[in-house]
């Protein structure tokens, strides 16, 4: 089980969305058109096949006090930031916290998803690192960390968090 987890607002039905779209066509070819979302309340459960079946539970930003509840059978963990929103970030950077020092996720493999990086008024990702002091958190955690930047709305990086959803479920189960 991978847990897609970040603030209301930063793209995770989209991710989702994309990613199946991206996964059923083998990474090749056009995304198609942008598919409708709206915030998550609660849950959603979303198959990806890849090499392989990876389900992915996205849990809705405003559970975030209880998402603790979904750690148990967690083998990855995407975490999304919103790039565009400096003022987010310093309650992106105390879930990210949360969540790498939660013990029933010491095992699990992170990926920071950056996202947004369409919109003009993005932090670099050398700017959100510097901010939310990404180095000494990765030299802290008990977690395998990998970051990436991406647009879940123009596509770009998708190819990157496939490509790490099958290589992690494929060491990890």
């Amino acid at each position: 089980m991978c847990l897609l987890l970040g603030a209301t607002g930063v793209g995770k039905t989209l991710l989702v969305k994309r990613l199946q779209k991206l996964s059923s066509r083998d990474g090749k070819g056009d995304l198609g058109d942008l598919p409708p979302t709206r915030p998550t309340v609660g849950t959603n459960l979303t198959d990806i096949v890849a090499q392989r079946r990876i389900t992915i539970r996205e849990l809705g930003g405003c559970m975030g006090p209880i998402w603790s509840s979904y750690y148990g059978n967690c083998h990855s963990l995407l975490f999304m930031v919103d790039a565009s929103n400096p003022t987010q970030l310093s309650a992106s950077c105390v879930q990210l916290l949360g969540l790498l020092s939660a013990e029933q996720l010491a095992e699990a493999s992170v990926l920071i998803l950056f996202n947004k990086i369409d919109l003009p008024c993005y932090m670099t990702i050398e700017e959100i690192k510097s901010l939310i002091r990404l180095p000494d958190l990765i030299a802290c955690a008990k977690q395998n960390i990998t970051t990436v930047e991406i647009s879940a709305w123009e596509g770009t990086g998708l190819s990157e968090v496939l490509r790490w959803l099958e290589d992690t479920h494929r060491t990890n189960g």
